[in-house]
């Protein structure tokens, strides 16, 4: 069974598909967020500090940190500002932390830095990122998100994701990297301009889980981008893709419809024994009384909300909110 082992100084995760399912929180990351980014320039932690531990509250297995606060001369900024977010954030929470970043420079500074086992966040098919990535991963003994994209963009077919995918796993072992710390992120579509988007993911699971058998991660809500009422898609999109094999994700879990949505694909598919976590999380929960108003879910911004690391490196019209 395919296990990859993250940890923070005092505490061990493991991704894998017989684990409860890996929700890493996305929240500290200053893309698309300006405010986040003005304080984090400016020095100001409040925010990174009340997300790290709001996220924590909410039932975040990991931490996503990425500090990139600009797109002029990132390798110069980036670096020292990533290594500041991660000390304070590991010095307020004990899950491990991901380690998200495009710039080399920031990646390896902040693995000089990080306790434990962090997850590296990303690499993706192009050789000059295998290159640069895979000797840090292995100098660092360290798990990577591998998106499945190379120099040819991001491919419709799932396929070709495939094939990408199927050649970092290879190229992490040329480097001597197990299968097992290298963690596929097939690319979710927007459902909304990909009316199979769903489907071909779930394929891609199935066949990342029975022929690499690696783990797999993604930002969740790309499949809602554009969409009104984004956390009902969410919400539904999750226990479709905990089925199909996806081990971990990128997520909110400060949105309860979509944390619910986790913990009863755990109860179903038998990584919370005896039904423990979901007992303890809604003994005393009260189910709003039939025919209270509920809020309408506002319209999508004009950027349709803030467009994660990740999903801006791979050059994928969707985001993470």
């Amino acid at each position: 069974m395919t296990r990859t082992i993250v940890a923070s100084a005092t505490r061990e995760i493991v991704i894998g598909f017989d684990q409860p399912f890996c929700v890493i929180g996305e929240r500290i990351n200053p893309t698309g967020r300006k405010k986040l980014a003005a304080e984090m320039i400016e020095g100001n932690f409040d925010t990174v500090i009340k997300d790290a531990l709001e996220q924590v509250a909410a039932g975040a297995t990991m931490l996503d940190v990425n500090a990139g606060v600009t797109s002029v001369n990132p390798n110069e900024t980036e670096p020292g500002l990533l290594v500041k977010t991660l000390e304070i954030v590991q010095g307020l929470v004990d899950v491990p932390l991901s380690i998200d970043s495009s710039v080399t420079a920031a990646i390896e500074a902040g693995l000089k830095v990080a306790k434990g086992r962090p997850l590296v966040n990303s690499v993706t098919g192009e050789e000059e990122k295998l290159e640069a990535i895979l000797p840090l991963v292995k100098k660092y003994n360290v798990p990577v998100v591998a998106i499945s994209n190379d120099e040819s963009g991001i491919s419709m077919d799932p396929d070709v994701r495939f094939a990408v995918a199927k050649k970092i796993v290879e190229r992490a072992m040329d480097h001597g990297i197990k299968p097992e710390d290298v963690v596929v992120d097939p690319l979710v579509m927007p459902i909304g301009a990909l009316g199979d988007a769903g489907r071909q993911v779930f394929a891609l699971l199935r066949r990342l889980r029975e022929e690499l058998k690696v783990n797999t991660t993604c930002g969740l809500s790309n499949i809602s981008f554009g969409l009104p009422h984004r956390h009902g898609i969410n919400a539904g999109f999750i226990p479709m893709v905990i089925g199909a094999g996806m081990t971990s994700a990128i997520m909110n879990p400060c949105r309860p419809q979509e944390m619910e949505a986790v913990r009863a694909a755990n109860v179903l598919n038998g990584t919370d024994a005896n039904c423990t976590n979901w007992i303890m999380t809604y003994r005393d929960h009260k189910p709003a009384e039939a025919g209270a108003a509920t809020a309408a879910a506002p319209a999508p911004t004009a950027g349709g909300g803030r467009r994660g690391g990740r999903a801006a490196r791979a050059g994928a019209g969707a985001s993470r909110e």
